[in-house]
């Protein structure tokens, strides 16, 4: 299907985020630690790691950085990083999922409970917003890497097992259903796919538009949250601009 671009929201946010904040390698740095904790820490056995891997290349992240990442998930070193999920309402009620991934959990939960009640949020209880929520294979590739038209596109996933297409004028956006992540993303790689980004992700089942006297609240909080070195990734179920 065609229509609004998640990846190209992803991409402003996250190059606004970069500039501001000064801080990208030590959100590569937890992005390395999550993708060779959840896999292989072989970055050779594992898709995912040579991504970020890549990524962090891309933005000359020192090869001792890299490492260290990788050696923390191995168990080097004495890293204890434990990852957590906090629910809640964003202002306006809207459904918001916090993953962090901390070595002090009362920190974190301080932080994410500041972040969000004192801009009009609400925290919740374990399972209160997750519902609300699919776990989902997301995988995307950039139109300029690639001379596969949308056809071509639907029938390599298809092939491949995937469950959705999502095209915009920069990007292929492609679902999936978790279980065939792995398999749907090698079978793109197999095929000669440079893939801009392959991770799992929560995709809200409806969204809520963000009430117009509410919206700088909003983004304050969302700001705030991803501001935390803490925080791996925020979800919401808020409605885009042009949606």
């Amino acid at each position: 299907m065609s229509g609004h671009s998640k990846w190209h929201n992803i991409q402003g946010r996250k190059n606004a985020q970069d500039a501001k904040r000064g801080k990208i390698f030590q959100k590569l740095s937890r992005e390395i630690y999550m993708a060779a904790k959840s896999g292989d820490p072989d970055p050779a056995n594992n898709a995912t790691l040579r991504l970020v891997m890549d990524k962090a290349r891309a933005a000359n992240m020192p090869k001792d950085n890299i490492k260290r990442a990788i050696d923390k998930a191995s168990g080097a070193g004495g890293a204890n990083y434990e990852e957590i999920t906090y629910e809640g309402y964003a202002p306006g009620g809207v459904a918001v999922l916090v993953n962090a991934l901390t070595d002090n959990k009362n920190r974190t939960a301080t932080s994410v409970r500041v972040a969000i009640t004192r801009n009009g949020g609400s925290m919740g209880s374990a399972g209160s917003v997750s519902y609300l929520f699919d776990r989902k294979g997301y995988i995307v590739i950039d139109r300029s890497t690639t001379d596969a038209d949308e056809d071509q596109m639907l029938e390599d996933l298809m092939e491949a097992g995937a469950d959705d297409l999502r095209t915009s004028d920069d990007a292929y956006e492609i679902y999936t259903d978790p279980k065939e992540f792995s398999a749907v993303r090698d079978a793109l790689e197999a095929k000669g796919y440079q893939l801009a980004n392959a991770s799992l992700t929560m995709i809200p089942k409806n969204t809520v538009p963000v009430p117009e006297d509410k919206k700088e609240q909003f983004e304050h909080m969302i700001d705030q949250l991803e501001d935390d070195d803490d925080v791996s990734e925020v979800y919401t179920a808020a409605a885009e601009e042009d949606e």
